[in-house]
């Protein structure tokens, strides 16, 4: 039994003060969450406030993203080393909006994963497709070649320590929202591209996240699915109670 996975990222939102609030508001409304594992990702600047205040909750904290290497002249980056020294476990790597307004290719997201894996971190690895790839009946053209592209050349070990999750880039800040049915249907089709990459095994052990206009009148019917391991939930996580809802659901 995969153990569910809720992570909230804030994108470029919340100072230090606010992050603060956030936390002495949403820790009390999860204590009772035992049988889910809750990640917060917070911009660079709050990452130790949000570290100082999810001590000893049990709620883990990510970067938002960082450099594929471990150091050097690259103004305004941040490394993987320096990621685990604020106290981060985890890093979302590839996500939508870095691919869309960065240029992150699949090669740069498979640099960004060994490095993150190298420094011990465990990367949530984001894919997913463009409405025209929906629409022209590409999607799982563009999450084989994103998965082969990021993770392929990866280890059976080393990809047994990712999250992978799945954004239909068609649904994230747009209101609408995969049904249950097509993020089941692009789960299962990426555990089946685990399986012919790793192993049957690997496959059934990873855990998939989907990520898009997730909300707390949603995620129920989504967590239903057995192919859906969890959520990387945008908006909704700036709410402590709204993301609580999810965390609970």
């Amino acid at each position: 039994m995969r153990r569910p996975v809720i992570a909230g990222n804030w994108k470029m939102y919340k100072t230090r003060a606010e992050t603060r609030a956030f936390f002495a508001a949403f820790t009390p409304l999860i204590a009772a969450s035992n049988d889910v594992d809750i990640i917060v990702a917070p911009p660079f600047t709050a990452l130790s406030a949000a570290v100082e205040s999810a001590h000893g909750t049990g709620i883990a904290i990510a970067a938002q993203n960082l450099h594929g290497l471990r150091e050097g002249a690259f103004t305004g980056e941040i490394s993987a080393g320096m990621i685990v020294e604020s106290g981060c476990s985890s890093v979302i790597v590839g996500h939508s909006e870095r691919r869309q307004y960065f240029a992150e290719t699949d090669e740069l997201v498979h640099r960004k994963t060994k490095a993150a894996l190298a420094a011990g971190l465990t990367p949530i690895v984001c894919v997913g497709e463009i409405l025209s790839e929906r629409e022209g009946n590409l999607t799982k053209q563009v999450l084989k070649r994103q998965f082969e592209g990021a993770l392929g050349a990866l280890t059976p070990e080393e990809f047994s320590r990712i999250l992978l999750a799945y954004e239909p880039v068609w649904a994230i800040g747009t209101g609408r929202t995969a049904t249950p049915e097509i993020a089941a249907e692009a789960h299962q089709y990426l555990r089946g591209l685990a399986a012919a990459n790793f192993s049957p095994e690997e496959a059934s052990a990873v855990r998939i996240l989907y990520g898009g206009s997730v909300k707390p009148d949603n995620i129920s019917g989504l967590m239903a699915h057995d192919q859906i391991d969890g959520a990387l939930v945008g908006g909704a996580s700036l709410d402590p109670e709204s993301f609580a809802a999810i965390v609970n659901f």
